[in-house]
C-alpha cells in the first residue's frame, strides 16, 4: 500500500505519522511472532519488533521537544497490517514473511519519504537515517529467509 508519509504540510506531522506507522509495525510483528513456528525466525522478529519500539520512544521524544503530544497508540492501519500477517498464515511461516515483508516495504518508503522533506529538524535527520537503515536491515533479512524458503 503506497504511503503518503513525507507529505504532510508539517515535519512534525510527518513525525507523528511515523510514529503511527511503527506502531502499526509492532502490532504486526505481535501478530507474525505468535503464528510463526521457526523459533529462530521468531526470534528475529522480535528484535526487529524492538527496534520499532525504539524509533517509536526516540521520535516521540523529539515530537515532545516541539512541544506537542505524540501519538501513544497504532492507529486504523494497524488493523491491516495486522490483517495481512492473519491471511499470510494461512500459507505457513512463508505467508507470515510474505506479509512482514510487505508491511516493511511501507516502513521503508515512509522513512524515504520523509527524508526527502525540505523542513527536516537537524537533530532529526541523524535518526530518521538511522530508522531507514534499520528498516532496510529488516526488509533485507526477510527476503534473504523468504529466498530460502
Amino acid at each position: 500500500m503506497p504511503t503518503l508519509i513525507g507529505n504532510e504540510e508539517s515535519f512534525i506531522e510527518t513525525l507523528c505519522n511515523l510514529i503511527e506507522l511503527d506502531f502499526d509495525a509492532v502490532a504486526a510483528y505481535e501478530a507474525a511472532i505468535k503464528r510463526i513456528d521457526d523459533g529462530a525466525v521468531g526470534d528475529r522478529l522480535g528484535e526487529f519488533m524492538s527496534d520499532h519500539q525504539r524509533h517509536i520512544q526516540e521520535l516521540s521524544r523529539i515530537v515532545r521537544d516541539l512541544g506537542q503530544m505524540p501519538p501513544t497508540e497504532a492507529d486504523f492501519k494497524a488493523v491491516l497490517t495486522q490483517g495481512k500477517v492473519i491471511i499470510g498464515n494461512i500459507a505457513g511461516d512463508k505467508g507470515i514473511l510474505q506479509a512482514m515483508k510487505s508491511n516493511e516495504d511501507d516502513t521503508n518508503q515512509a522513512y524515504s519519504q520523509a527524508l526527502q522533506r525540505t523542513d527536516i529538524l537537524p537533530q532529526a535527520r541523524p535518526l530518521l537515517e538511522r530508522n531507514l537503515a534499520d528498516e532496510r536491515r529488516h526488509r533485507a533479512w526477510i527476503e534473504e529467509r523468504l529466498t530460502l524458503m
